[in-house]
C-alpha cells in the first residue's frame, strides 16, 4: 500500500489540508522519486513493513488498555517515507534523521515507542543499540516507560514475547539479537563510545546543549542505516538546538541546503493568523479530530481570546508557531522562486549592492539588473568568507558552505578575513566580462572605506547606505512585494534563499523597518547587500526604467 500517495492525492482533492512545508517536502521527494539519475529510490512495501509490524503487534497502553493501534495516515506517511527510500547501491536507507514536527497531543510518544520496538525486535540489526535522550533522566524515561508499557500490552496478546524482549532494571534486552534499548540523559557516564541504531529524541525543545545531540548523532557513524527520529513542538527557548535543527529543517525543505539524508516533516500553522482559523488547525494538527480531540483545541483557543496571556503557549504549543514569529521578514512562500536566466548577452545598465564582513560573517556582493525581455529583476551574487572559517562554521553550524564553494555561490578566501579586493575583482568581471554599466552601487560605510576609495579608482560610482530604518524601509517593502509577486529572478541561489529565511525586521514608532539576524549563528548578508542595492535602484528607478 502507497500511503505517500494516497497522502498526495487527498491534499490534492481538498480532503486534507497540509501546510506549505509538508507540500513542498512532499513535492521535492515526488520529483526525485522520478529523476532516474537519483541515487535513492522509494519502496513502498519496504517502507510499509514497520506499519504492518505496529498494526497488527503493538497495542495501545493508554486509554483502551490493550487495544490496536491504528495509525493515522500522517503518521504512516511519515514512517514509509522513513523506511521506503533505499539507496540504490547499497540497499540501504535513504535517510538517517527524521525530524518531525508536531503541535501536543498529536500522539509523538506513542509513535516514539512504537518505531523504538520495531527497531528492537524486527529490523535485522544484530546488537542494536537503542536510546531515548533527553536532558534530564526523567524526561528520557517518558519514551522508554511508554514502549515498556506497549511491550506489556503485546505480551498479554503475544505470549511468544514474554521470552523475546527482556526487562531489566535499566533496559529491555532481546538476547537472540543482543540488541538493548534504554534511556539516557546529559548527565549519563555512558555516552562516549556509543554505538547507536536508534536514537530518539522527545521534545527536542527541551535539549539545552548541542552537544548532546552532537555526541548522539556521531554515535550513529558505524552503523549502515543507522536513524535519529526527533518528535518535537515547538519551543520557547530561542536559539536553542531547537531552532537550529528547525532552521536546517526549514532550509532542506527551502532547498537552500542539500542534504539527501534528513527527512524534514513540519506541521505548522503558514500564518500567524490562522489560529483564529479553525478551518487551519489541522495544518499543526494532523491528528485532529482522532488523537487529539476538537473540543479540546477548542477550549484552549477560547481561553487564548479570553486572557491574551494564554496566547503565546497556544500558539507554540498548539499551533507549532513560535511566540515571536510575526517579527520574521519573508515567509519560505514568498521567498521561494524557480525563475531562471542565462549569462549570455547581459549587455545592459546595472546597480551594485555590497555588505562586507568584519571576520565572522560572510561578505557578499550583488548585481541588480533589468532586461527588455520581461519587467522582472534580476540578480546576481557572490559571497566571500574565509576558508578556515568556513570549515569551523561547516562544522559547528552545518551551513553547507563547501558544497555552495564547489557550486561556484561562495567564493574561499585566504587569511583570517575576507581581502575586499577580491570583492573589486568580482565587480570588475561583472562590468569587463559581462559588459555591465553600472548605474550606481550601495554600500554600508562600516568598515568600507579602503575598498570604497578602490572601487572609486576603478571607475565604480558608489553611494553610502545609512543601515537605518528610514533609509532601508521603503526599498525593503518594495523587495518584498516584488518577491511576492515573483518578479525577483535571483537564479535560484541558494545562499539568498538562507540568508532571507534568516532575515527578521526591527520596527520603529514611526512603522519603519530595518534588518536584523533571527540568532547569532545565522548570516543575513547577502539579503543586506540586496536591500543595498534596492535602495540606490528606487533612487534612481524612473530614470533607469526609462532607459532600458
Amino acid at each position: 500500500m502507497n500511503y505517500v500517495e494516497e497522502y498526495r492525492q487527498k491534499i490534492a482533492d481538498g480532503t486534507i489540508l497540509v501546510p506549505k512545508k509538508i507540500q513542498r517536502m512532499l513535492d521535492i521527494l515526488k520529483r526525485q522519486e522520478q529523476d532516474e539519475e537519483f541515487p535513492y529510490y522509494f519502496d513502498p512495501d519496504v517502507g510499509e513493513l514497520p506499519i504492518l509490524f505496529i498494526e497488527y503487534y503493538c497495542k495501545t497502553a493508554v486509554g483502551k488498555l490493550g487495544g490496536d493501534l491504528k495509525l493515522e495516515l500522517f503518521q504512516k506517511v511519515a514512517i514509509q517515507l522513513t523506511f521506503g527510500w533505499l539507496n540504490k547501491e547499497t540497499k540501504f536507507r535513504r535517510f538517517r534523521r527524521l525530524f518531525l514536527m508536531v503541535a501536543r497531543k498529536n500522539g509523538k510518544t506513542t509513535l516514539l515507542a512504537a518505531i523504538a520496538l520495531y527497531m528492537l525486535i524486527a529490523d535485522g540489526e544484530g546488537s542494536a543499540e537503542i536510546f531515548s535522550v533527553a536532558t534530564k533522566k526523567d524526561q528520557a524515561k517518558l519514551a522508554f516507560n511508554a514502549t515498556c508499557k506497549m511491550l506489556t500490552m503485546m505480551k498479554n496478546k503475544f505470549p511468544e514475547f514474554r521470552k523475546l524482549v527482556k526487562k531489566r532494571k535499566t533496559d529491555l534486552y532481546v538476547e537472540s539479537t543482543f540488541s538493548s534499548f534504554m534511556p539516557l540523559s546529559s548527565d549519563s557516564d555512558t555516552l562516549d563510545g556509543l554505538n547507536s541504531h536508534l536514537v530518539i529524541i522527545d521534545e527536542l525543545h527541551a535539549i539545552k546543549k548541542r552537544s548532546l545531540y552532537e555526541v548522539m548523532y556521531e554515535s550513529l557513524a558505524s552503523r549502515d542505516q543507522p536513524l535519529l527520529v526527533m518528535i518535537t513542538t515547538n519551543g520557547t527557548q530561542r536559539e536553542s538546538i531547537f531552532d537550529q535543527i528547525y532552521d536546517y529543517a526549514s532550509n532542506v525543505i527551502s532547498e537552500s541546503y542539500e542534504d539527501y539524508e534528513f527527512l524534514a516533516l513540519i506541521y505548522e500553522l503558514d500564518e500567524i493568523e490562522e489560529w483564529k482559523k479553525p478551518e487551519c488547525w489541522i495544518k499543526a494538527n494532523p491528528g485532529l479530530g482522532t488523537i487529539k480531540k476538537l473540543s479540546y483545541l477548542q477550549a484552549k483557543v477560547r481561553d487564548a481570546k479570553n486572557d491574551p496571556n494564554n496566547l503565546p503557549g497556544v500558539l507554540v504549543k498548539d499551533f507549532d508557531m513560535k511566540a515571536n514569529s510575526s517579527d520574521s521578514w519573508l515567509s519560505m512562500e514568498t521567498v521561494l522562486c524557480d525563475k531562471k536566466f542565462s549569462y549570455e548577452n547581459l549587455d545592459c545598465y546595472a546597480f551594485g549592492g555590497v555588505d562586507l564582513s568584519a571576520t565572522t560573517d560572510l561578505t557578499c556582493a550583488t548585481v541588480l539588473f533589468k532586461t527588455s525581455e520581461n519587467s522582472d529583476i534580476h540578480v546576481i551574487q557572490q559571497y566571500f568568507i574565509p576558508k578556515e572559517i568556513a570549515e569551523k562554521k561547516e562544522e559547528q553550524d552545518r551551513v553547507p558552505y563547501k558544497i555552495w564553494h564547489d557550486k561556484g555561490w561562495v567564493t574561499f578566501t585566504e587569511g583570517s578575513r575576507v581581502n575586499f579586493s577580491e570583492v573589486t575583482d568580482w565587480f570588475k568581471k561583472m562590468r569587463d566580462e559581462y559588459n555591465f554599466t553600472f548605474y550606481n552601487i550601495g554600500y554600508d560605510p562600516w568598515c568600507a572605506v579602503y575598498f570604497v576609495e578602490e572601487m572609486k579608482r576603478e571607475g565604480f560610482p558608489m553611494s553610502k547606505v545609512i543601515q537605518g530604518a528610514i533609509t532601508m524601509s521603503q526599498p525593503m517593502k518594495d523587495l518584498k512585494a516584488d518577491l511576492m509577486d515573483k518578479k525577483v529572478n535571483y537564479n535560484d541561489n541558494p545562499v539568498l534563499k538562507w540568508c532571507l529565511l534568516n532575515t527578521k525586521i526591527e520596527e520603529d514608532k514611526n512603522d519603519n523597518i530595518r534588518p536584523v539576524k533571527k540568532s547569532k549563528i545565522q548570516r543575513i548578508d547577502g539579503a543586506v547587500s540586496l536591500i543595498n542595492a534596492y535602495v540606490v535602484y528606487t533612487q534612481d528607478m524612473l530614470s533607469y526604467n526609462a532607459s532600458i
